[in-house]
């Protein structure tokens, strides 16, 4: 499996002036498409902070739904001293 799709709620945004603070919760139901993601992921927490100076700053609002998707990938090597 290389990438793993969720879907998530939002359930506040607080403005601090200079970030955001978003928190978004896994997407509960019980039919359709929502029912599926509730029973492959009943349980989840999102927090993220978003600087003002960006264009995501107004992109999220409390009960916006979004998908999250998830794609593996290589970490960096370390810097050599």
């Amino acid at each position: 499996m290389q990438k793993v799709r969720a879907k998530f709620r939002v359930s506040s945004v607080e403005n601090f002036g200079w970030s955001k603070t978003v928190k978004a919760n896994a997407i509960h139901g019980t039919e359709g498409e929502n029912g599926q993601f509730t029973k492959a992921t009943p349980s989840g927490q999102l927090g993220i902070t978003i600087d003002k100076d960006t264009e995501a700053f107004d992109f999220f609002a409390p009960g916006d739904e979004f998908y999250l998707d998830m794609t593996k990938c290589t970490p960096p090597a370390p810097a050599e001293s």
